[in-house]
């Protein structure tokens, strides 16, 4: 399906060169001569190799259609995720590549959204925000609850983050998954 690339949109697949690509990023760059243009950062969904491509917003560019499908993490084989489907109870062995900097953070048992793109997987996606414990976190500096700020910790799967100063080693917190940003306390 053709749209025109202002629309291009993080998480979508496009065909472009005879290859397919998954949007990393994208901005739209409105220099102070000439027109606007859209810059895309993708990857392969082959090779795994990035790219930067830029378009005028009134060029088109091919969308390939993804489905979505409900998913539950089982465990890694090394070089693969096998997910089990919540409806059939089969296996599906996703290229474990496919997760990029938010490996860390898949659980047992986690709820997952892969997209598929005529059966091929090409996007994995994880909840929001997940629980966590914090493992080991900067003692409070006196003074330092004055002012609103952070302290370094490290969190049960080896994530360093910035959490506020009364959280110390223990305690459980929610933790945004895309920036690995502290949200709040675990509650219960």
């Amino acid at each position: 399906m053709k749209q025109q690339a202002n629309l291009i949109r993080a998480g979508q697949v496009i065909e472009h060169d005879g290859n397919r690509w998954t949007v990393l990023k994208q901005q739209i760059i409105t220099p102070g001569k000439g027109g606007a243009f859209i810059q895309v950062e993708m990857r392969n969904l082959k090779t795994g190799n990035k790219t930067n491509e830029r378009w005028r917003t009134a060029d088109t560019v091919e969308r390939l259609t993804t489905e979505e499908k409900e998913y539950t993490y089982s465990y890694s084989d090394g070089t693969n995720l096998v997910l089990m489907d919540p409806e059939t109870y089969e296996e599906a062995h996703v290229p474990a590549d496919l997760m990029g900097d938010a490996a860390p953070f898949l659980q047992d048992q986690m709820k997952l959204t892969v997209d598929l793109v005529e059966g091929e997987p090409v996007a994995i996606h994880l909840p929001v925000s997940v629980t966590l414990e914090v493992v080991e976190a900067d003692p409070v500096v006196k003074g330092q609850t004055a002012s609103s700020s952070y302290k370094p910790a490290i969190l049960s799967n080896g994530v360093k983050t910035m959490v506020p100063p009364f959280i110390e080693s223990g305690e459980r917190i929610v933790v945004r998954i895309e920036d690995a940003s502290y949200m709040e306390r675990a509650k219960g």
